[in-house]
């Protein structure tokens, strides 16, 4: 049970000799009424705040956590482009040879990354499994299972379906007991998936529950839990290697499984008839969409969570259709400025969760 005296506990406080104030998260609900803790008090419930799950952050932190989620409104930003990157390529490369394509540019990309960064510790035994399972259950089956379930569904259905990862980020987190979920970040993850069907619906995008396009929705809805796997476990792999190390090594694994499920229709692309245009599109997805938007998110999720990194990826189909209405003369109706306006207010309520948990 919280006290009065924990009620009135502020989120920051002065060290001892006069240093910076250091953050405190809190493992229960704190405000600040005013006044100053005796030392004693304090010092007792900053040992059962510990315990509860608090978090101490040196006051450099917010200036980074702010820093994290600007670079992850860019990647959102480019992951938005995206789509309509691959769409291009598709018209001249069949979809799995067009997919193992762009991987083998982006580990391209990743190792030489690795290489500049002078990152590189050797991967022990127990740590390459780590890095397999993460691959093989995360990385690769979200990249097989969505290039394959598009071709079966609505685009309607495939953008709902991907909004759904943040949830799956949010249970997987729950069961494993791995980050603390508070009601901000639950309102907030709500509003967000509001916004994307609202967008979804005013774009004229087809939700359709009919037979023919349940089992595409189906790959997708498995695509999108995969990649919440992915994202959940690979932060493990922070505390040990640079986010270099693991961005190459996970892009160079799924490289090897796509090639290896797809090799026969890779070797049936005449490679040398693709057009400049085509190429275009492998290497912008490969080293923007991939390589560089992977290796973000995968840091920014070691900094601030991957709870509040995965409510980012809900702002791609915003980009996505702000991007088409400047680009490409689509339209951008009421609905659809609403679905923006409730996803922008899903992710500030997640950002921003300590500040609803004090009232």
């Amino acid at each position: 049970m919280v006290s009065e005296f924990e009620r009135q506990l502020p989120a920051s406080f002065p060290c001892p000799g006069g240093k910076p104030a250091y953050t405190v998260e809190w493992g229960f609900t704190a405000g600040h009424a005013g006044g100053r803790p005796y030392k004693k008090q304090l010092l007792e419930t900053f040992s059962r705040g510990l315990r509860a799950g608090a978090r101490i952050s040196p006051p450099d932190m917010h200036k980074k956590h702010l820093f994290a989620e600007f670079i992850l409104v860019l990647v959102a930003i480019v992951w938005g482009i995206n789509p309509p990157a691959i769409k291009l390529g598709l018209q001249y490369i069949a979809p799995q040879p067009y997919n193992v394509a762009r991987f083998i540019v982006a580990s391209c990309v990743a190792l030489l990354a690795l290489w500049l960064s002078g990152t590189y510790r050797r991967v022990s035994r127990a740590d390459l499994w780590i890095f397999c399972r993460v691959s093989a259950f995360g990385f690769f089956i979200f990249q097989f299972l969505l290039t394959e379930g598009i071709q079966r569904t609505t685009s309607g259905n495939a953008s709902f379906m991907l909004c759904l990862m943040p949830v799956s980020v949010l249970l997987i987190n729950k069961f494993y007991g791995l980050e603390r979920i508070t009601r901000p970040v639950v309102i907030g993850i709500a509003f967000s998936l509001v916004g994307v069907a609202l967008i979804v619906i005013g774009a004229g995008r087809e939700l359709s529950i009919a037979s023919d396009h349940l089992l595409g929705t189906l790959l997708i809805l498995i695509a999108q839990v995969a990649y919440a796997y992915y994202m959940v476990f690979s932060k493990e792999l922070l505390a040990r290697y640079s986010s270099y190390q693991v961005t190459a090594y996970l892009i160079v694994m799924t490289s090897a499984m796509l090639l290896a499920l797809s090799a026969p229709d890779v070797l049936r692309v005449q490679w040398t008839q693709v057009p400049a245009i085509a190429w275009a599109s492998v290497f912008f997805s490969g080293i923007l969409g991939l390589c560089i938007g992977n290796f973000l998110w995968i840091w920014g999720s070691g900094i601030i969570g991957t709870s509040r990194v995965a409510i980012f990826n809900n702002l791609s189909p915003v980009f996505a259709v702000i991007t088409a209405y400047f680009l490409l003369g689509e339209t951008f109706g009421p609905l659809q400025a609403v679905g923006a306006a409730c996803v922008f207010a899903g992710v500030y309520i997640t950002r921003n969760r300590d500040r609803f948990l004090s009232k």
